[in-house]
Order: C-alpha cells, then structure tokens, then sequence
C-alpha cells in the first residue's frame, strides 16, 4: 500500500512540475490547455495531481500558502478556535485587510486543480482524448469539481462558474454566475456523478489516493457532500435543501470513520507539493506561524466547571497538546512540555497584542508562549493526512435535518444522529496518531453530561459540535458558524479594523480579477468582508 501511495505520489509531482512550468506565467484567462495541441498526459496523473492540491494547494509553488494564509490566517481565528499576536497574515484575528488571505483560494483553486479537472472532463467527453476510457474518472473528477466550486462561491459569493477556464472555446473574461445558481448546479452534478459510477476499474484504482478506487466509498462522499451542500442552503431555501437531503440519506451517506474522505501526504519526494500545509504553516523553523489556541474553544471545551475535568470534553488534550515551546532542531523539532495539566489550560483572547494582553494578564514580563496552550503537535507531523470530510459531520447534519423536519426526517431521529455525530467527531483523531485515542466510555460520560436538548437547546448543541468537528478544516468551520450563527461569539474591535468591529463574513476578490475582468463590476458580489452570502441570508 506504501509502495503504491509513493507512485502516485511521484506521479501527481511529475505532474505538477510539468504544469508548473508550462503554467506559472498564465494569466487565468488562458489556463485551459490549447485544443488543438495534442495531449500525452494520462487522465489519471491529472486528477492525481488534482486531488493532493484540493488538500494543501497543489503544484503552484509552497503548499503552506493556501492554508497559512486563508485557513489558517482568515477562517481560524474569525471563528475563534485559533488566536494571533499582531502578525497581518492572521488578520481573520483583528479583521484586516490581507490581500494575499482573500487572494489565495481563488488562485490556487481556479489556476491548478480546477483547470486540471476541467481538462479531464474535457478529454473524457464525446468525442475528447479518453472518451469511453476513464468512465469513473470523470465522475470521480465531477465529484472532486463540485467540492471545489462549492469552496470558492462560499469564500466569495458570486463568481465564474458556467464560463469559467474557456478560454479554449474563445471565453477570456468570464461572467459571473449567482450563489444561488451555482449551487442549484452543484447539486445536479454530485446527483449525477455519484449515480453514475461504474463497476471499479484498475486504472482508477491505481490513480485515487483518496479510497483506492473504492466505488462504495466514494458514492458516501458525493452523497454525504450533497447533504453538506442541501442543509447550507437550508435557511434560504428549505425546498430545495429537502429535495436533496432525501436524496442523500437514500443514495447513502458515510456511516463511520472508515469512510472520512482523507488526503495522505507525504515527507517527500516533493517537499512543496506532498507536505501537509497546515502542518508546514505551523511547524517550527520552516512555516513557524503562531500555534495559540483561543481562549474561545479552551473554555468551551473545559466546560462550566474550570475547577474540575470532569465535565470537560474529550477532545481537551487531544487537539490541545498542553502548554509549551515548539522549537526547531538540526534534526526537526522539539516539544518541550511545561504544563500537561488539563485544569491549566488556557486560550489566548482573540484581538490582542504582545501589550494588550501583558494588561490583561497585569504583568510587564508576560511571555504568551509559554502562557497559552497551542495545538497538539502529534496533529501537525509534516505527512499527517489531510481531512476533507467526515463522518461526524454528516451526522451532525443528518441530526439538524431531522430536527428541523427537513429530507422527510423526523425529530425523533435527530437524538441518535447527534450522539452519533459527537462519536465520530470525538474518535476520528486516530489517524494522525494512535495514542489520540477517546474511548466509548468517555464519549457515554460527556454525552450523559450534556443531555440532548436539555443541556442547551438542540439546534444550538448541533451548531456548536458543527464547529468543534471542524478544527483544522476552518474553511468548514467559518461556513457553519455563518449559517447557524454557533457558537455565540462575540467579536473583536481591534483598532484600524477594516471591519466596523464584525467577524467577517466573506472574503475579498484578488485585485488582479478586480482590475482585469470587464465582467467583475456588472457580475461579482459586495467586494468586502462584511455583507453575507446567499445562504447566510445576503443577496443572491
């Protein structure tokens, strides 16, 4: 299995240095690769290369750049799970404005995976290169494109989606589609795709790094991304949402771990492409970007009672390695422990600096890096994997649709999917290291100590897991605390915000699509980080 994960490793890194070369000078009105021009690259090593970039960015130079700027410096610390000093890149911190944060997901998205897809899609149609040969290619790819699409018009709003990457078909400056529109598409897509797989083949096989070219798995993924896709719709348009949850439950979604939708990556042979970038973007002497977690997500993880552990939740000292100092060494790094105790945990305050937290904390001499607890490092190992989507979230989601009475769910059921969802979420830590292990028996206590909708109400305790399940997924995490509004977190109003003092609601487009595409002032939506998108109740 390691032999093979390694080949296609090397292949999509093959793949990437050659459409890195080829590419890197493209402005984004001529990435489609020329029609006319014959094309020896097999399907498979594009949507190899495809997939490992959905992970950390792919092949366009630093594979921390996406996550440190966007995942990491935006969403982490807009929703409060994360906390930063002073540094401009963690602006989702204090709310200012980085041009490289709201910049990256469109460049590294549109410019590499994308345009890789939409040549798969291109060579596996009528009459195309592959046509015939790839089948569960294509939809596989046609899965892979609608994840990706639903990241960008979630982080923007409006954007090109029918005539993006056409270049080849004469379209230099697309036009942009609505929210609205792009998702009622999406849907279509993944209800299509995930329906229309075949019997596995090898070729697929040898190409997924995601289930090995296991069919079963990846109609769970396009179902259980179909219900994702339904229930952020929900609130705007609560027919639709049903029509497509009930699809979801009937095709099948994930049921357990063995079915999260998970990247491997790699030390080498590609050191910018194979990394996990969330890890590079933290790990000490190469990315070293502040790893303090928000007081935010400590308290709540420590619940009610700071004197005692017992109503805390599991995950404290799974996701929180403790207090201590992460340093580089000639070797790699080094952890040194100072506080392991769980009743010493404790957050940084989102929205400060070096001065305003030494008044917070009335010493002079105060030193947050041997003060705050950080992220565990057995979470940041430089090949960890890479989470896509899991089973907790389905099950989370499943629990809001059948207390809501969306999909033809029912509340009775929405208990089981919750308790369900708070398993999941809890247990999944394993695959970046076995020793994060959280048993049965912990998960019975803190659901007991919490009962479901009594400890708080049930929409509320749903939102709020929503969010705890997607700790390192801050994309996820953002998106959901926009929809539901959970937890309640209460901003910060550093000064010079760009803001008024509100967490951000989207991102900014690149100033290169502002000034370069006709199409940006009749189509795009508000270009600031304050009016909501279509599903979190702003225009269409």
């Amino acid at each position: 299995m390691i032999m093979n994960y390694m080949r296609k490793v090397i292949y999509s890194t093959a793949v990437a240095v050659t459409l890195l070369t080829a590419c890197n000078k493209q402005s984004l009105q001529d990435l489609n690769i020329n029609p006319q021009a014959k094309n020896t690259i097999n399907v498979n090593f594009l949507f190899t290369s495809a997939q490992l970039g959905a992970a950390s960015g792919g092949s366009r130079g630093d594979n921390r750049y996406i996550d440190w700027r966007t995942n990491i410096g935006m969403a982490s610390t807009a929703i409060q799970q994360l906390a930063a000093i002073g540094d401009i890149s963690n602006n989702g911190d204090k709310y200012f404005h980085n041009p490289e944060t709201s910049a990256a997901p469109w460049e590294f998205i549109y410019s590499d995976q994308l345009k890789n897809l939409g040549e798969i899609l291109k060579q596996t149609g009528e009459g195309g290169f592959a046509d015939g040969l790839a089948p569960n290619t294509r939809q596989a790819s046609r899965i892979l494109r609608a994840f990706l699409f639903h990241r960008l018009t979630d982080l923007y709003g409006s954007i090109p989606y029918t005539e993006a990457l056409q270049a080849g078909n004469g379209i230099f400056f697309p036009n942009y589609d609505k929210q609205k529109t792009i998702y009622m598409d999406l849907l279509k897509e993944l209800d299509e795709a995930t329906s229309a797989f075949g019997t596995s083949d090898a070729d697929f096989a040898s190409a997924d790094i995601y289930y090995n070219g296991d069919i079963s798995k990846w109609k769970k993924w396009g179902y259980s991304l179909m219900l994702r896709l339904a229930m952020r719709i929900s609130n705007v348009d609560q027919a639709t949402a049903s029509t497509y949850v009930a699809k979801a439950v009937a095709g099948g979604v994930m049921q357990t771990n063995a079915d999260n939708t998970v990247v491997p990556m790699a030390v080498g042979p590609g050191l910018w492409t194979n990394q996990n970038g969330i890890s590079r973007a933290f790990y000490p002497g190469d990315g070293g970007n502040q790893a303090y977690l928000s007081k935010t997500l400590v308290d709540w993880m420590k619940g009610p009672n700071t004197a005692s552990t017992t109503d805390d939740d599991p995950r404290l000292m799974v996701i929180n390695g403790g207090i201590g100092v992460w340093s580089a060494t000639s070797t790699g790094s080094d952890w040194a422990l100072l506080n392991g105790d769980p009743l010493a945990q404790k957050g940084m305050p989102n929205g400060n600096d070096l001065g305003t937290l030494k008044t917070l904390e009335n010493n002079q001499n105060f030193d947050p890096n041997v003060s705050y607890s950080k992220i565990n490092p057995k979470l940041l190992d430089r090949d960890d994997p890479y989470m896509l989507m899991n089973a907790g979230e389905v099950h989370l989601l499943l629990a809001e649709a059948a207390e809501r009475g969306i999909g033809g769910l029912s509340a009775a059921q929405a208990e089981g999917f919750y308790k369900a969802g708070v398993r999941a979420s809890m247990q999944m830590y394993t695959i970046y290291d076995a020793s994060l292990t959280v048993s049965d028996a912990q998960v019975d206590a803190y659901l007991a100590a919490r009962p479901y909708n009594v400890w708080k109400p049930a929409l509320e305790m749903t939102g709020e897991q929503l969010w705890m399940n997607h700790f390192l997924n801050w994309y996820e995490a953002w998106a959901e605390w926009r929809r539901t509004g959970f937890p309640e977190l209460i901003p910060t109003n550093y000064p010079g915000n760009v803001t008024g003092g509100k967490i951000p609601q989207r991102l900014m487009y690149p100033t290169s699509e502002v000034a370069g595409n006709p199409n940006f002032q009749s189509g795009a939506s508000a270009n600031d980080y304050t009016t909501a998108v279509w599903w979190a109740g702003g225009p269409e």
